[in-house]
């Protein structure tokens, strides 16, 4: 292993880099020849050539085809990491010369991004379809100065340094509740009868994007100690319980105009608000992706204000 960090980048053949690279994903020489446009002998040939000038093994040969050694898993990691940033700084500069392609790697949290942005991710790919799409939804704040996404829309401000960030869209709270629960229970007409309603708001653990927790529970004059029907860490399983009848509760406005079978209880309280955020970093400012991107989710946001 050590034989490996100790050498000299400069007597290292990069076609011959290229080779192995091929073969350690392949795992086998006639595959990564396939992939190559080489012959099985002529890639033996050159990994055989590149060990012999490293001094170790970097496979062990079975029958059954082919393992790293232990000093090839460290060359692997290496040659790993040098292609995929020689094909990301690639697709850079072809990217600021050509019509937006490649790949676009999204992240954004599981309600936003189930509800109101994959509908819509159509008309962009009809659009671009020379972008590779991927969408990445999860509550969790991705890094994105380690590539583990290329651009992030979040509910609340990037807390990473170094990322440059827009505000797309203001979203406020409102309360709603399904046709059959309403029809079941009653339409609440003051803030009061939240009382004697089935409440669903956010658990313990769950990290929203307000300061107040479950402005829901206190809503009002109420005397008594609310207790909530069900408490759930996600805004999205919110929604889902919301919209399966069983109960009142409060969701971001962007929810109420994808559902259509939602009714608005009490309609002249309005809850906390939040914003939303565009991110990426620095050095991606110049993509034509991210460009279009972009624009596409401003476009979209508008067309949705006017039509609500």
């Amino acid at each position: 292993m050590d034989r490996i960090r100790e050498l000299d980048t400069g007597i290292l053949d990069w076609d011959k880099l290229r080779v192995f690279h091929a073969v350690a994903e392949a795992g086998s020489f006639t595959h990564a020849g396939e992939t190559l446009n080489l012959s099985q002998s002529a890639v033996s040939r050159q990994i055989s050539t590149l060990e012999e000038t490293i001094g170790v093994m970097l496979f062990h040969r079975h029958a059954r085809g082919l393992m790293l050694t232990e000093q090839g898993e460290v060359l692997a990691r290496t040659t790993s990491d040098f292609f995929s940033k020689l094909s990301f700084t690639t697709a850079q500069m072809r990217d600021s010369k050509e019509r937006p392609w490649g790949p676009l790697r999204v992240t954004t949290t599981v309600a936003y991004g189930s509800i109101w942005l994959t509908p819509r991710i159509k008309d962009f790919l009809e659009a671009y379809p020379e972008i590779d799409l991927s969408l990445v939804l999860t509550d969790d704040e991705l890094d994105l100065s380690m590539r583990q996404a290329d651009v992030a829309i979040r509910v609340r401000p990037p807390t990473q340094p170094d990322l440059i960030q827009r505000q797309l869209m203001k979203v406020h709270y409102r309360i709603y509740a399904s046709p059959e629960y309403l029809k079941k229970y009653g339409m609440p007409t003051t803030p009061d009868q939240l009382d004697d309603h089935r409440l669903i708001v956010y658990g313990e653990d769950a990290v929203p994007p307000v300061s107040n927790l479950n402005w829901l529970l206190e809503l009002g004059q109420t005397k008594v100690e609310r207790r909530a029907a069900l408490k759930v860490n996600n805004i999205y399983g919110i929604f889902r319980a919301v919209r399966s009848g069983l109960g009142i509760g409060a969701l971001p406005d962007y929810m109420s105009r994808d559902a259509k079978n939602l009714v608005r209880v009490l309609p002249e309280i309005e809850g906390p608000s939040f914003d939303t955020y565009f991110a990426y970093p620095e050095e991606l400012k110049q993509s034509k992706r991210i460009g279009v991107f972009r624009d596409f989710l401003i476009n979209r946001i508008r067309q949705d204000m006017l039509e609500s």
